[in-house]
């Protein structure tokens, strides 16, 4: 397998992607795969890995801390996210979730960190007792980095048209000899009349 057949990516120069691909794998690996994965990022970026913790706390003091707008900007998200909990069709939408939460300057770390702060004590227990869907509960798992939530199965796409008729009772339902019953029947009455007319027609004539 290549370097980035391990990492589950495809090939790329960017820095950060490989890292975070490494790191997401890691989170599963021990033993041998753990070896693999450290060879693999050593293949893919030409450097030993820094473990996650060593680096988080290389970063820690360069964190840029949050000024009003960062706040501003938190406080917008939250809003929106607790208004899209109050529609049952919509925060079932990943799309929609994605658009909120991935839209800059929300997507930047200092903020994203905080709005995973504010909203994990509602998100996180009803991602993880299953009132979002899978595919909602394992972008929030991905994006906040939740790990309880990471890795859920994607659910089977079941496309819903409204206009199907799988959605209304009907014809539908019924076994296809039982559709053309009804037509079979009134073409049958109406033969008899026929036939009753043209006898009737010849007996009136003897």
């Amino acid at each position: 397998m290549t370097c980035w057949e391990i990492l589950g990516i495809e090939p790329t120069t960017d820095q950060h992607r490989i890292r975070q691909a490494y790191e997401q794998q890691m989170k599963f690996a021990s033993g041998d795969e753990a070896a693999r994965l450290d060879q693999a990022f050593r293949d893919a970026t030409g450097q030993a890995p820094t473990p996650t913790e060593e680096r988080r706390e290389q970063s820690a003091p360069e964190a840029r801390p949050l000024d009003g707008n960062d706040g501003q900007v938190v406080r917008e998200v939250v809003l929106q996210i607790k208004a899209l909990l109050n529609d049952s069709r919509r925060s079932q939408d990943v799309g929609i979730w994605q658009a909120i939460l991935c839209e800059p300057p929300a997507d930047q770390e200092p903020v994203r960190a905080e709005i995973a702060r504010q909203l994990e004590p509602q998100i996180r227990p009803m991602a993880e007792n299953g009132s979002l869907s899978s595919s909602v509960a394992n972008f929030l798992g991905n994006w906040f980095e939740w790990s309880s939530l990471q890795g859920l199965a994607e659910p089977r796409e079941t496309a819903i048209d409204d206009d199907s008729p799988d959605n209304f009772p009907g014809e539908a339902d019924q076994p296809p000899q039982l559709v053309n019953f009804w037509p079979a029947v009134i073409g049958w009455i109406v033969g008899l009349a026929v036939l009753a007319m043209l006898f009737g027609g010849m007996g009136g004539g003897g």
